[in-house]
């Protein structure tokens, strides 16, 4: 689960840094970072899908967010016994202290 993870996250997380970097021109001297190259990547990519350039980031996020969705439902099915415990101890102590509250002002009143 943990390489899943870093494979995951690890590609998604370079190309979030990429593009924050040569979006706001932060280059360090670097080509790969310069709001240049980030114009000539997403222009060379709208060729190549015969979509304008200045949609790619958008299908981009959203294919992220999806694939964020179906990663969490994996880890999420994976450790549903563990969730299941733990909703069941936050709910049983929600209760519990509903319990209390309603003996002390019972046990209150006049």
């Amino acid at each position: 689960m943990k390489w899943f993870l870093i494979l995951w996250a690890g590609p998604v997380a370079l190309l979030a840094g990429w593009y924050g970097l040569s979006y706001y021109d932060m280059s360090f001297g670097f080509f790969m970072l310069t709001r240049h190259t980030h114009d000539l990547v997403f222009e060379v990519y709208g060729n190549v899908l015969g979509i304008p350039p200045e949609t790619i980031p958008p299908l981009v996020a959203r294919a992220i967010a999806f694939d964020s969705l179906i990663v969490l439902a994996i880890i999420a099915f994976r450790k549903r016994r563990a969730i299941a415990a733990w909703w069941r101890r936050r709910q049983s102590s929600k209760a519990e202290g509903v319990a209390v509250r309603r003996e002390e002002s019972l046990s209150s009143a006049p």
